[in-house]
């Protein structure tokens, strides 16, 4: 017997360091500390935690007409804004619940990851590194752009291959800088990059000539050419330096949280595709389909299913509209760029947009 009792006393010796090492039982919703991108994801989804506050903080850029600009009176637009505003409409039945924090392009994903903001809606790239070693999620594109150059028409500057022994104003730590290099290298065009924290100040250099070329997202040189003191002055070279898959960005393992804005957007996306407007919603809200019905909540429980209201996706096209309609009021017909919707057509008009079945 007293051999037995030293081997059992033994073995619980053993099984003590190995039961230390073990992962600690899950609570069902993880068991990192909230913030945190632990492996078991966070604590408390950042959903309850917006849900608790009553209002979203969404990081922006704030600088770029049709995407996210502030005027002189603090009054916010552009279709980035208008993405934040959807999230909001969908968890508090008022668009207006939204705190935007203007974010350079080096201070975005700290802040997002810090938890000083919610989300990011601040035309960022996807990218394989950023969706992993930096930690982040994204959400469905919400604009599909391209790298181009803006320069003076009086430069005589046609091709990248023009910039030989000449300088291009960039904004630092951004997707942007990259593919410059890249796409001056391949070429062996020998140039003089000339970088900015802060887009404004890119900007304004450009404007005051202290470089030949400023290059961005097609869509963001568009925008800011039209701030400038002479902006028939100004062309886009007929170049494209990139893919510049442009959406709304949430920090990883935090699955509740994602799929609320995953699914808002993918809504907006999917209201255009239905026909659902602002001005008909009230109308099909009778309709008999039982996908619209479904969409609309009147049918299913896809949002409770999500920790959201399941009327969610009449909130959004009530306050802000389907993807067509920001659209349009932001950057098409409807704004000073007159952009076609190319790209950022719906699948079945021959773009990108797509939806996955609301069911």
């Amino acid at each position: 017997m007293r051999k037995w009792s030293f081997l059992l006393s033994a073995a619980a010796l053993i099984a003590l360091p190995l039961a230390s090492c073990a992962e600690p039982a899950s609570n069902g919703s993880g068991g990192a500390t909230e913030g945190t991108s632990g492996s078991t994801g966070p604590a408390t989804s950042r959903l309850q935690t917006v849900i608790n506050r009553g209002e979203l903080v969404c990081g922006v850029e704030g600088n770029i007409p049709g995407f996210s600009f502030v005027d002189d009176s603090g009054n916010y637009s552009g279709l980035d804004v208008d993405t934040c505003r959807a999230v909001a409409a969908a968890l508090f039945d008022d668009p207006e619940k939204v705190v935007f924090r203007n974010l350079d392009s080096t201070e975005r994903f700290t802040a997002l990851v810090g938890g000083e903001v919610d989300m990011l809606a601040r035309n960022t790239t996807w990218t394989l590194s950023r969706d992993t070693s930096v930690g982040l999620e994204f959400a469905p594109t919400t604009f599909y752009d391209g790298q181009g150059m803006l320069v003076r028409e009086a430069s005589g500057i046609t091709d990248l291959e023009g910039f030989e022994g000449r300088s291009v104003c960039v904004e630092t730590g951004t997707t942007t800088e990259l593919n410059l290099t890249d796409q001056m290298r391949d070429l062996g065009v020998d140039f003089e990059p000339v970088v900015f924290q802060d887009a404004n100040a890119a900007y304004a250099a450009y404007s005051e000539g202290r470089c030949e070329g400023m290059t961005s997202d097609k869509s963001q040189l568009v925008a800011r050419r039209s701030t400038l003191p002479n902006p028939e002055e100004h062309v886009l070279l007929e170049v494209t330096m990139s893919k510049e898959p442009l959406g709304p960005v949430t920090i990883n393992n935090d699955s509740a949280w994602f799929d609320t804005v995953k699914w808002v957007t993918f809504a907006m996306i999917e209201a255009e595709e239905l026909g659902i407007t602002q001005a008909n919603l009230e109308e099909r809200l009778a309709d008999e389909n039982p996908g619209v019905r479904r969409f609309l909540g009147l049918e299913g429980d896809l949002g409770s299913d999500m920790g959201l209201s399941n009327d969610f996706t009449q909130r959004i096209i009530r306050h802000v509209g389907n993807y067509g309609e920001v659209f349009e009021r932001n950057l098409g017909q409807d704004s000073i760029f007159g952009l076609e919707r190319g790209q950022n057509a719906l699948w079945s008009d021959g773009g990108l947009l797509y939806s996955p079945p609301f069911r």
